[in-house]
């Protein structure tokens, strides 16, 4: 097991055990997969090349948390998060832990979640949804801030015109993942 971050609260172990977050890392289709679960559940899955890169990402997204490293316990996260990239039609039903976003942005995610596997939606036609006409830019930052990915499908996200733009993982993983659900 790796300890991430080296504070240890002065709280009871009780206490201590509520802002722990257990982590791992796995290999998937399109890069390194980081999975990261609180009590309530998946708070984070983040995508990349470097593995440190995404240690470091996941610590400054939940800065004072005990960030705790163990395989064993996430390792039917990881291979449903792999299986999902593969073969996208498998689904990914993991319980979600999003109270680490604002109101609106957890109103985004939602809506988000309820696009299909195969489709797509405009940053405009999202903000619309939810009442929002103008706020394309704030729907586009709320995508920005999700720390979910794939379980908070924000891939599924594109330009007016259609085109693929915007992603924090990488507009090739975004188009990569958009094809592999094109073929459901």
């Amino acid at each position: 097991m790796n300890l991430i971050e080296t504070h240890v609260p002065t709280a009871s172990n009780a206490a201590a055990a509520l802002d722990a977050i257990t982590y791992a890392i796995g290999q998937s289709a399109i890069g390194n997969i980081l999975a990261a679960r609180s009590r309530i559940g998946v708070c984070a899955i983040l995508i990349g090349d470097d593995i440190r890169t995404l240690e470091q990402d996941l610590a400054s997204r939940f800065p004072g948390r005990i960030l705790i490293e163990d395989e064993p316990a996430l390792s039917d996260d990881l291979a449903a998060i792999a299986r999902f990239v593969e073969t996208p039609s498998a689904g990914l039903d993991l319980p979600l832990d999003v109270s680490h976003g604002t109101p609106f942005q957890q109103r985004v995610w939602g809506v988000l979640r309820t696009i299909p596997r195969g489709a797509t939606i405009t940053y405009t036609a999202l903000a619309q949804r939810l009442g929002q006409s103008n706020g394309a830019r704030a729907v586009a930052t709320a995508c920005a801030a999700n720390a979910i990915a794939l379980g908070i499908p924000c891939h599924r996200v594109v330009r007016a015109d259609g085109t693929v733009s915007g992603y924090r993982w990488g507009i090739e993983r975004k188009r990569a993942l958009l094809d592999r659900e094109a073929q459901i």
